[in-house]
Order: structure tokens, then C-alpha cells, then sequence
């Protein structure tokens, strides 16, 4: 049976899609990957993506959100942005403040600046 086609994966597969993870059969199935277990089975496995590639792919999904690229939108429409970032721990990651600000147009200072409006 296609793992693809078992009522569980269908219900996450909005989930998986937003993770950008894949859904891969019980024989495919590494040590690292999520067993899915439906009624005591295991009917197939998640294999989430390798972090390199996240924060685009954050932004990919708050452009989409946002309805624009962050490099054309408003100043209201970026700090909406950095603040979704935010919620999503983008700013864990590595070099994010400076591939965030690149990806804005704008400096790292007003994303650092964007950052502290949040927490005041």
C-alpha cells in the first residue's frame, strides 16, 4: 500500500507539507525518521528535512502569508514578519538576523530594532 494513501498521513499531511518533511514507506524507514503508528501498526515513517534550508524555508512560508516578498514589503508588513519569525525560533538559527536583513533590503540594525519592539 501506498504510505501516502493511509487516512493518517492524509489527515498530517498539511503538517508535513508546512515542514517540508516527506512521508516514506515502513521498508524505507531509517532509524532518525518518525514512525507513524496507526492501531498498533506501524503504517509508514516521516523523514523531516535537514536544517539547512530552514530559514528559508520560514521565510518562503511568512512571504506566502504575507502575500509578498520581504524585500517589497511595507515597514508594518516586515515587522509582521520578523515577528512571525520570531514565534517560529528562526532567530535560533545561525546568521539569521544577517540572511533575514539581505532578504529584506534593510540593515541588521532594524531587524535587531524590529526584534526589541517586540519585547518592549
Amino acid at each position: 500500500m501506498d504510505p501516502g494513501a493511509h487516512p493518517l498521513v492524509a489527515a498530517i499531511k498539511p503538517v508535513l507539507d508546512a515542514l517540508g518533511a516527506q512521508v516514506v514507506s515502513v521498508d524505507e524507514a531509517r532509524v532518525s525518521d518518525i514512525a507513524l503508528e496507526w492501531e498498533g501498526t506501524i503504517v509508514a515513517a516521516v523523514r523531516l528535512p535537514p536544517i539547512t534550508g530552514a530559514l528559508n524555508r520560514l521565510i518562503a512560508q511568512v512571504e506566502m502569508e504575507l502575500g509578498a516578498k520581504l524585500d517589497a514589503m511595507t515597514r508594518a508588513q516586515k515587522q509582521e514578519a520578523v515577528r512571525l519569525l520570531e514565534q517560529r525560533g528562526a532567530f535560533t538559527l545561525r546568521r539569521a538576523v544577517e540572511d533575514l536583513a539581505e532578504a529584506m533590503a534593510v540593515s541588521r540594525i532594524t531587524v535587531y530594532n524590529y526584534l526589541n519592539a517586540l519585547y518592549r
